[in-house]
């Protein structure tokens, strides 16, 4: 069934003025409304790409509590380069020079809190 509609609008993706035969459409023509898709899904990508940074950062303020590092007695790699303010490579580099003595604990590396307080002595 054919419309007998003539209706003058614009394209909400080029500017451009057409004549459109129902009264739902959009855009002047399969090349714009193409377009536009792909723009529209570009954005909504872009849109969920921020949204999970954002809940990554709200979970790494929550995970990151400096109180609970200060009230341990012995110390991962990582919290002993959090407890000091440098790098995890940094306190590797340490334990490779000897200047840090660590425990092997399952996989991890474990630092007693005494040791790294001794290095500021």
């Amino acid at each position: 069934m054919s419309s007998n509609l003539f209706i003058p609008k614009t394209c909400k993706h080029c500017g451009n003025a057409f004549t459109a035969r129902t009264t739902v459409t959009k855009y002047c023509g399969d090349t714009c409304a193409k377009r536009a898709y792909k723009a529209r899904k570009r954005q909504e990508k872009i849109q969920a790409t921020l949204t999970k940074d954002m809940q990554q950062q709200k979970q790494v303020v929550e995970v990151h509590n400096p109180n609970a590092v200060n009230n341990k007695d012995f110390l991962s790699v990582t919290e002993a380069s959090q407890l000091i303010g440098v790098s995890r490579w940094t306190i590797q580099r340490m334990i490779q020079q000897g200047r840090l003595k660590v425990v092997p604990f399952g996989r991890k590396r474990i630092v007693a809190r005494w040791q790294i307080e001794n290095l500021f002595n």
